[in-house]
């Protein structure tokens, strides 16, 4: 089965194609199908990854697969949330390479959280992933798996690996911040792989694949 994934992100392809190994799928982008990125207008991570599925089964005419997530952190009432990617305004040159531009809006992000949890006692938080499967467009019946990675915010960056909010989420029962994890550490505790784990055996036993 051709599964089309809602989303042009290479390492969320191979992260998701390595957890889904031992499914009959074909995971491909929806890019390499020529399909535009969707809207993501909701205030929840299931609205948009619904939202997103449902725009890539559409326009490819079968099943899709589609994820939302971020950093919801206690203290900030779940703060940043939907707008993790772009939490901080920023103004950023149309010329500026992509990964550059990811940079110095991951560094923007940082900042301003550290700002806003500054003399805050609760550091709580957590990465969160929701994944929503279809059948098609109008599947009234979506599969959707959540995972939840518990952490801390720490009081300034630590590590050099991963992306994102990576630097400052301390994960207390590995001891370290996502960005001290190697990959294949991250990629097996993530909320990814959690959601991952749990949708791949959803798509075994609702669509009896396997």
């Amino acid at each position: 089965m051709r599964l089309v994934l809602a989303s042009n992100n290479a390492k969320k392809l191979g992260e998701l194609g390595s957890l889904f190994g031992g499914l009959p799928v074909a995971l491909v982008t929806q890019g390499s199908l020529g399909i535009a990125e969707a809207e993501e207008p909701h205030g929840t991570f299931v609205e948009n990854a619904l939202a997103k599925a449902r725009h890539a089964a559409q326009a490819a005419g079968g099943p899709a697969i589609a994820d939302d997530s971020g950093l919801c952190v206690e203290a900030l009432g779940g703060a940043p949330g939907v707008i993790s990617a772009h939490y901080a305004p920023v103004e950023l040159p149309s010329w500026l390479p992509r990964e550059s531009h990811r940079e110095r809006q991951d560094a923007a992000n940082n900042a301003l959280l550290l700002q806003r949890l500054a003399g805050q006692p609760d550091r709580r938080a957590r990465f969160v992933c929701t994944l929503v499967a279809l059948r098609h467009a109008q599947d009234p019946e979506p599969l959707i798996a959540f995972g939840r990675w518990e952490g801390e915010i720490l009081q300034q960056p630590a590590g050099e690996g991963g992306f994102g909010y990576d630097p400052l989420l301390f994960i207390p029962s590995l001891g370290k911040a996502v960005a001290q994890l190697d990959a294949a550490v991250k990629n097996a505790h993530s909320h990814r792989a959690l959601a991952a784990r749990q949708m791949a055996a959803m798509l075994r036993e609702a669509w009896h694949l396997g």
